[in-house]
């Protein structure tokens, strides 16, 4: 699994999406994580979703019903896999940094 997303804190505590600084509910469960590459809401249990994300890089089917699947890698798979094997830490947090930018927008 590779999360991301707290920009707000870098700790996994922040809150921040399209809703403000409040977290919002889940959207619905209809999307299993049945495969590697799925993009799915970190959460801290139910209807706190913020701003933090992870992606599967496998079947992940005891997440099922407790995070939302919203989308899946359709490219950058390989990059996807390199980010997976840097090596982790104390708490998995990567050795090195991991930045991802200018990815564009859909």
């Amino acid at each position: 699994m590779i999360q991301g997303g707290d920009f707000v804190k870098g700790d996994g505590t922040g809150v921040f999406s399209i809703y403000g600084e409040v977290a919002f509910p889940d959207e619905n469960f209809k999307l299993k994580h049945d495969a590697s590459g799925l993009l799915s809401m970190a959460n801290s249990g139910p209807n706190t979703n913020g701003c933090q994300f992870f992606i599967t890089c496998a079947k992940c089917d005891f997440l099922d019903g407790k995070h939302v699947v919203f989308g899946k890698v359709v490219d950058g798979l390989l990059v996807m896999r390199k980010i997976e094997n840097v090596p982790t830490g104390p708490n998995n947090r990567p050795k090195l940094p991991v930045v991802i930018s200018q990815c564009g927008e859909m």
